[in-house]
């Protein structure tokens, strides 16, 4: 019997600093802008230190948004669903879902005439 080399999915990230992959290091990138934002607004009214404290805690938020997963738990109906799966894909779909004002479009694979003989008959 031969054995075989299973490929992984890798999605072809690769490592920066050992900690960032490419998506995540952009993701840090746009969550330390955003806290520059609120910083810069903060420093107007002489508060900056706050206002590093959010680049701070943006920059790490979306370091986690793009590095974690949603952990696979029964403990709630929402990670029952989408357990395993990154975390920024979830985001995306529910915005996408939120965009389509809650409207769900299916893909029917299986259009042949026959199939759509028995639905237009009722689902026989």
């Amino acid at each position: 019997m031969n054995s075989y080399n299973i490929p992984r999915d890798v999605k072809g990230e690769g490592r920066i600093l050992f900690v960032f992959s490419t998506k995540a290091l952009i993701y840090t990138a746009i969550g330390a802008g955003i806290g520059l934002v609120i910083r810069f607004l903060l420093s107007m009214i002489n508060m900056s230190g706050i206002g590093l404290i959010f680049v701070v805690v943006l920059g790490g938020l979306g370091f986690i948004i793009a590095t974690f997963k949603v952990p696979d738990t029964n403990a709630f109906e929402f990670t029952k669903k989408t357990g395993g799966e990154n975390i920024d894909e979830v985001i995306k779909r529910y915005l996408k879902f939120k965009m389509q004002k809650g409207k769900i479009y299916v893909f029917d694979k299986d259009n042949t005439e026959e199939n759509q003989k028995t639905k237009e008959e009722g689902g026989k």
